[in-house]
């Protein structure tokens, strides 16, 4: 074989799908008529990379490989002592990488990354992969924080890139039920929705640990975990898990399980930016008269008011409240007392009022969504309380890759449930209430020399424009400092 025919036979079936043309002796078909930009034969395998491949990462990528259907190219993970280990060995031919910018700037033949990583890094990663024309699968939540997200949300369209985020449940068909209550106006005028959950399950609401650099696991490349995040010394208890609770790093209750409830009144009702948010938070004292303060962390629990204007859904201005820590609403009069409300044990879920009635959700993730509607009259319907998965958490990570294979724009794509036009809105929404905790928190010193909390009133939402109109200091927390190298 000559040196140019090897050469030949050798380009990547990546870029002869993606630059070649579609002849025959018949005829010729442009490459946009086939699915757009990035389009490559549904019979063709995706090669995928994760970022994140421990923990959620592992299942992330494990259900993007569709039973081994599609290729795992690469494999990238700060620390691949712990859960990715597990991945590794699931995906033995796989690539590993502790930087996922050397991974992605190496591996051209990358199609799609799982980005599964702690909250602070979807971005940076979401941004580096869609730079580079990758199709992308960022965990819940979207973004860190609510620029973030505005930016990824630009940036998937201009990059004609196929997206999802991961609250699985958005894929759950049962939601057709709650949406079929909401469009037959059983409900009327919708006026108020009440969200809970009992999270947070992690250390949460005290002071930052100390930096022990002793205490590194001798695998984990710290500073590649901290990513966008200031530079500190090694923190104990905060990977692989409590990252959680701690604004540099995790976005707390809300972030942690706000996209999968919220998720349920934001979609059903066609929600947008919210107008305006306030908060309250559970205060701790640990001495006497002075209450515990800590603005590096998220607090033990919150209670969130958002308002909306009326969409067609609703009919009316929407009143949204989020409590955490175990917070609970108070028990409807149309719903029996010895029954739950949301999910089992009443733990986390949705109430969506109506003036005729009542619909109660379960949290929406991989749990039994257990709709159920209750009206004024006496009539009632509910869905299952177990519910049939015949593939893994309904097939949201398979849908993203049967989009990507089909193409920006096509009808796979389309037919997303959670793909950035989506996300990118409800995530702001979710991370509105982070702003107003973080907001409540903030104090100085008035004229008298005391110190005040000022922050702690009603704020006014600029949706389109992304910003507080009534307090200039909130709008800190619509975006976040970057360390040098990990700007966007």
């Amino acid at each position: 074989m000559s040196e140019n025919s090897k050469k030949t036979k050798d380009n990547s079936r990546r870029n002869f799908i993606k630059n070649s043309a579609l002849a025959s002796s018949f005829l010729i078909v442009p490459r946009h008529v086939l699915g757009g930009v990035g389009y490559m034969a549904p019979s063709d395998r995706l090669n995928i990379a994760a970022i994140g491949a421990g923990g959620k990462g592992q299942s992330d990528i494990v259900n993007a490989s569709v039973n081994g259907r599609e290729r795992i190219l690469a494999l990238c993970d700060v620390d691949f002592s712990g859960s990715a280990a597990a991945t590794v060995k699931k995906f033995p031919k796989a690539k590993l990488y502790a930087d996922f910018r050397e991974m992605l700037d190496k591996e051209k033949d990358i199609d799609a990354v799982t980005i599964s990583t702690p909250d602070h890094v979807h971005g940076p990663a979401a941004k580096y992969a869609m730079e580079r024309g990758k199709h992308v699968y960022v965990q819940k939540p979207m973004t860190h924080n609510i620029r973030e997200a505005r930016m990824l949300t630009e940036m998937a369209r201009t990059q004609k890139v196929v997206t999802q985020m991961g609250n699985q449940g958005g894929s759950n068909p049962l939601l057709g039920m709650v949406q079929k209550w909401v469009d037959s106006g059983k409900l009327g005028k919708i006026t108020k929705v009440e969200v809970w959950t009992n999270r947070p399950v992690w250390p949460q609401g005290y002071e930052m640990p100390k930096p022990d650099p002793s205490k590194k696991p001798s695998a984990l490349d710290w500073d590649l975990w901290l990513g966008p995040a200031k530079e500190t010394p090694y923190v104990p208890n905060i990977h692989p898990f409590n990252w959680r609770g701690w604004w540099d790093y995790g976005t707390g209750a809300l972030g942690d399980v706000g996209c999968h409830l919220i998720d349920i009144p934001f979609r059903t009702l066609d929600l947008m930016y919210p107008k305006a948010a306030e908060c309250s938070v559970g205060t701790v004292f640990t001495k006497m008269w002075t209450p515990d303060y800590h603005p590096e962390g998220c607090p033990n629990s919150s209670f969130i008011t958002i308002k909306f204007d009326a969409t067609e859904k609703t009919k009316s201005p929407l009143v949204m409240t989020w409590s955490d820590g175990g917070i609970r609403p108070s028990h409807p009069d149309i719903i029996p007392a010895d029954s739950d409300i949301g999910g089992k044990g009443s733990q986390n879920g949705v109430l969506i009022h109506g003036e005729n009635g009542i619909i109660s959700t379960n949290i929406n993730d991989s749990s039994p969504l257990m709709p159920k509607l209750y009206l004024n009259d006496g009539t009632t319907e509910f869905g299952p309380e177990v519910e049939e998965m015949p593939e893994p958490e309904y097939g949201h990570q398979r849908k993203w890759v049967d989009a990507c294979k089909a193409g920006f724009n096509s009808k796979e794509h389309k037919g997303l449930t959670s793909s950035f036009d989506y996300a990118g809105p409800m995530t702001e929404t979710v991370l509105m209430g982070n702003l107003a905790i973080r907001s409540y928190m903030l104090k100085r010193e008035n004229s008298k020399g005391n110190e005040e909390f000022y922050g702690r009133k009603k704020l006014l939402w600029d949706g389109e424009n992304m910003k507080i109109t009534n307090l200039e200091e909130a709008n800190q927390f619509v975006t976040r400092d970057y360390r040098i190298g990990w700007e966007m």
